[in-house]
């Protein structure tokens, strides 16, 4: 029997993914968001300001570019009663781009996992295969890693919903 309490939010950009897993969190008491993004230019600084100011002051937020099995570890030992990992399409691009990191390895991290995972936790990731085939290697790389993390995060988690213009469509029911 499943817990129903992994979520896998999907869709194009400005879908709606990161409000709709907010929306769920309405509830939490201690909620945790595992951020992937960093500022890298003065306009990523004001999206991530604005993303914390519509979080509000009740969150607690880690940071990380390539550890989120071990920021989702801390986060329920800190006693987090919920966790949103935004995003997993940065996390994928991050591991791409850092040397020191095992891409594949990370990901097995992750999905071994994902059954483990007490508290309602929710991956916010793009939806990258909808597209034309990039013309460069590098794109083509990342957007194959991208698709490779959604389709094993997507089979892992218990319910998987994907953000059409605002509305969630729910596309992996929970298993009962």
């Amino acid at each position: 029997m499943s817990k129903n309490n992994t979520y896998l939010v999907t869709g194009g950009c400005r879908s709606g993914k990161s409000r709709h897993a907010l929306e769920l969190a309405k509830e939490a008491s201690s909620p945790y968001y595992i951020a992937t993004g960093w500022a890298g230019d003065d306009e990523m600084q004001d999206r991530i300001n604005k993303h914390q100011a519509e979080r509000g002051p009740h969150w607690s937020t880690i940071e990380t570019k390539t550890e989120v099995p071990e920021a989702i570890a801390k986060a329920e030992k800190e006693g987090a009663d919920y966790i949103i990992v935004d995003c997993l399409t940065l996390w994928s691009s991050n591991m791409m781009f850092d040397d020191s990191c095992d891409y594949e390895l990370k990901l097995r991290e992750l999905i071994s996992l994902i059954p483990e995972i007490k508290t309602t936790t929710v991956f916010v990731t793009n939806e990258v295969g909808s597209g034309i085939v990039p013309g460069d290697k590098i794109s083509r790389e990342f957007r194959d890693n991208a698709g490779f993390t959604n389709q094993r995060v997507a089979e892992a988690v218990d319910n998987v919903i994907m953000c059409v213009s605002g509305i969630p469509v729910q596309i992996k029911p929970p298993r009962y």
